[in-house]
């Protein structure tokens, strides 16, 4: 094949190709770039603040969070007796932000209507010198949007590694101050300005006890919650609910998912975007995890790790 031919011919969206998923009444989009959620529909209604077809993803709409979730203070950690050291990508705060793979172009492994499942394999590189192949499927049926992750470490010594996923859903109102917003979770983290894990209080009687069903109001968060309340299947539950109580989406979390970052959007540099979605992000483990070792997960070479959350709409 020529170097003129191998090379792609007219613009090219920013997100990369776009996979379109239906089952009866719900359409998602996943995207080429980030193995990225970019929409989530039910009945032609939107529940997920997404992003154009023709835009980047702004404030992380939808992207995926490998090998390590939210922040690494100042990209700096030690692991295995060695210090490393990750380029910053949170300028302000000087952190090392997201992971590694939300620009990156994934490959289709498996495909049909109502399912995609993309792959990557992340070389070793600067400030994480190890191998991972990772896969994220989506997929569509009667129980909703389902989202499964695996990671096999595919090089010769272990690593450091954490996940996360960073949606921002919708329940239909103009803003989220008027959706209702449960979350059975008993702690919270206490942060720095630099968004980096200090302590732990319980939410108990303030503004962030939200175990029992209530509008978000002027809430404003951007906060790691954990020390979720599971049901007997082991999962936990979060809920968004219109004004009136429906439409409900239900956010299920198996059990790697032990914390979740609650974000209202105030402080993206869009002010029209702000508080017109709740992100909503399951984690495996907090910011800082790489220094902290809370709930770091350590791949042997050769071993998986796997989970899976859900997102389902009723009423």
């Amino acid at each position: 094949m020529s170097r003129e031919s191998a090379q792609p011919v007219g613009p090219v969206l920013p997100s990369g190709e776009q996979y379109e998923l239906r089952h009866g009444a719900q359409r998602a989009i996943v995207t080429e770039v980030g193995a990225t959620l970019r929409a989530y529909e039910v009945g032609g209604r939107a529940y997920l603040d997404g992003f154009a077809p023709g835009e980047m993803s702004s404030g992380g709409r939808g992207q995926v969070l490998m090998p390590w979730p939210n922040r690494i203070a100042g990209g700096a950690y030690q692991f295995g007796g060695a210090r490393y050291q990750l380029a910053i990508s949170e300028a302000k705060a000087q952190n090392a932000s997201h992971g590694l793979v939300r620009w990156a172009n994934w490959g289709v492994v498996a495909r049909d209507e109502a399912r995609v499942a993309l792959g990557l394999l992340v070389h070793p590189q600067s400030g994480y010198p190890f191998a991972i192949a990772l896969e994220v499927e989506y997929r569509l049926d009667d129980g909703g949007l389902h989202v499964s992750t695996s990671a096999r470490n595919v090089g010769a010594t272990a690593l450091p590694f954490g996940l996360g996923f960073h949606p921002y859903f919708t329940i239909g109102t103009p803003r989220i101050d008027d959706a209702i917003l449960t979350l059975p979770a008993r702690t919270a983290l206490e942060t720095d300005e630099r968004m980096i894990p200090t302590g732990r209080m319980d939410v108990s009687g303030t503004p962030l006890d939200f175990r029992q069903p209530r509008p978000i109001g002027d809430t404003v968060l951007d906060t790691c919650f954990t020390d979720l309340d599971r049901e007997p299947d082991g999962r936990a539950r979060i809920t968004l609910a219109g004004a009136g109580g429906a439409p409900t989406l239900t956010l299920t979390l198996d059990r790697a998912f032990g914390f979740v970052q609650v974000y209202s959007g105030d402080n993206l540099p869009d002010p029209v975007a702000r508080r017109l979605g709740l992100a909503i992000e399951p984690m495996t483990c907090p910011a800082n995890a790489f220094n902290s070792g809370e709930s770091l997960i350590v791949l042997e070479p050769g071993e998986q790790f796997a989970t899976s959350w859900t997102a389902r709409v009723t009423g």
